[in-house]
């Protein structure tokens, strides 16, 4: 399994993502690294990695060789990676290295470790699902976001952790095991990109590829204190190759699902997600071309929207809010408090549009999949029972599909070109571990938290999640929510947070 390389990026898509600045003309500061191992090679940015191999202050060997030292310290506790092979990632830092000492164009990532995720392809590597019985189904190309990962220089260093079918908003399967958070062990890291996000808390990596159809990215970067993105649907090529077996992909997973980069600090997601844009008509949402986006004319608004009446946002949630409004008006943004019930509405179509769909998929997750997750599915279907019934007719998920266009266009009138949302990214801080498996009580809480993970994916926008500091020894953070193909004014208002809230690594716990 796996596509050829896509198309290189053109200028239109470059002027996204590349050279962006804060509103207010102020350069946004590095993150803040402190500690005995603040000058360590795994502790640096990507792009600063990037830049030091190009100009021959390390080699891509030795960045290499301190992440897999870092991994090998770490990794055994979080379980965060899988099917690591060090001889692989070392072949592939001296091949760059030898790129760098022939003077060639070099790619805007060379030489620098970057992580897959278990559901997408990659030549060579299993794409698992964290299913046993698919262990053998190694793909012979590269899904489309990976292939252009690899053609900007990264270094492949090893697959990320995930829940089966990744489905659940925690991480764990019976092939590779449950990936704890750094932060706390008792909670989750997030699903179903959880073990990017772990990798990326603890050092092993400074980008991983993600993928999002109802927070997938954005929970995990949330749980683990890093910054993940989803993009707009079509930015980035969901195309993977066929396969063995050709899989027919529903309508909802055409028009939610996306793949996107995760990392440890805005600027690297900035980079990754230049690099992982790639218009691709082989994929049948994907866009042919971006148009240039200029700067919005005046200061961008931020609408902050805390609550849709759906669940009360809890107080660590409501003070990430706070920090959040308070720096981005010291940046020099309009920042008002604002209702959009339509962000309800998404989140409740959300669990009709995908879940009738998935209910088409129930006998072969129920013949491949591990108890958790049959488990979490069965409870979650009774959460949505409670909005839909418990079959919704065809005339009920159709008039659901023709409603999702209004709330789109609803939408993208409301932001236009200068206006953000600013919205939690849970209701609650990061959930304990296995919340959706002690009853169905406690699983509509769950459901009813994640609205603001919900809304997002059904309407197809781009979101973004960043921290916002440490409350109560977890991270807390917040939803961004930008206009279609609009991620340049939300990586702009990441890095305005960013520059003004304090940035910590975890202290990794004894297993």
């Amino acid at each position: 399994m796996t596509p050829s390389i896509p198309a290189p990026l053109d200028a239109h898509t470059m002027t996204n993502f590349a050279d962006s600045a804060e509103p207010a003309g102020t350069p946004a500061a590095a993150p803040t690294r402190t500690g005995a191992d603040a000058d360590a090679l795994w502790n640096r940015p990507a792009i600063d990695l990037a830049a030091g191999i190009r100009a021959r202050e390390f080699t891509a060997v030795e960045v290499a060789e301190a992440f897999l030292g870092r991994i090998e310290a770490v990794n055994p506790v979080v379980n965060a990676l899988v099917d690591i092979r060090p001889d692989e990632v070392l072949a592939q830092a001296h091949a760059a290295d030898r790129a760098v000492a022939a003077g060639g164009p070099l790619g805007p990532l060379h030489g620098v470790p970057t992580a897959t995720k278990i559901n997408t392809s990659q030549r060579g590597y299993a794409s698992s699902h964290g299913i046993p019985a698919w262990s053998g189904l190694v793909a012979s190309e590269d899904a489309a976001c990976v292939a252009a990962l690899r053609e900007a220089g990264a270094v492949l260093l090893g697959r990320s952790n995930s829940p089966a079918f990744a489905v659940r908003w925690f991480t764990r399967n019976d092939l590779h095991g449950r990936t704890l958070n750094p932060w706390d062990h008792g909670r989750t890291p997030g699903g179903s990109s959880g073990g990017a996000a772990a990798a990326l808390a603890a050092g092993m990596v400074p980008i991983a590829q993600g993928n999002d159809i109802g927070g997938s990215i954005r929970y995990p970067a949330y749980c683990c204190g890093a910054v993940g993105i989803r993009p707009t649907v079509g930015l980035v090529s969901a195309w993977e190759p066929a396969g063995e077996v050709e899989f027919d992909s529903p309508m909802s997973f055409q028009t939610m699902a996306v793949h996107g980069p995760m990392a440890w600090t805005v600027a690297d997601l900035r980079a990754a997600m230049h690099v992982m844009a790639t218009p691709d008509l082989r994929d049948p949402v994907g866009i042919p071309t971006l148009l240039p986006k200029g700067a919005a004319a005046g200061p961008v608004t931020v609408a902050v929207v805390r609550d849709v009446g759906i669940a009360k946002p809890q107080p660590a949630v409501n003070a990430a809010i706070d920090t959040a409004s308070r720096v981005l008006a010291e940046a020099g943004y309009r920042v008002e408090e604002v209702e959009l019930p339509l962000l309800a509405e998404a989140a409740r179509l959300w669990s009709l549009l995908l879940f009738e769909e998935l209910r088409t998929m129930l006998p072969e997750i129920e013949r491949f999949g591990d108890a958790g997750v049959r488990d979490s599915l069965a409870s979650t279907f009774r959460a949505a029972a409670a909005i839909w019934g418990e079959q919704p007719d065809l005339a009920t998920y159709i008039r659901g599909y023709a409603r999702r266009g209004t709330l789109v266009t609803r939408l993208q009138e409301y932001l236009g070109g200068d206006r953000i949302l600013l919205t939690p990214v849970s209701a609650e801080p990061p959930l304990e571990q296995d919340a959706d498996l002690v009853g169905d009580a406690r699983m509509r809480e769950v459901v009813a938290a994640q609205w603001p993970l919900q809304a997002v994916p059904v309407l197809g926008f781009p979101a973004l999640a960043v921290p916002t500091g440490v409350a109560d020894g977890l991270p807390s953070g917040v939803q961004l929510i930008g206009g279609r193909f609009r991620e340049d004014l939300l990586l702009d208002a990441a890095a305005a947070i960013e520059a003004r809230t304090p940035r910590v690594r975890p202290a990794i716990l004894p297993a």
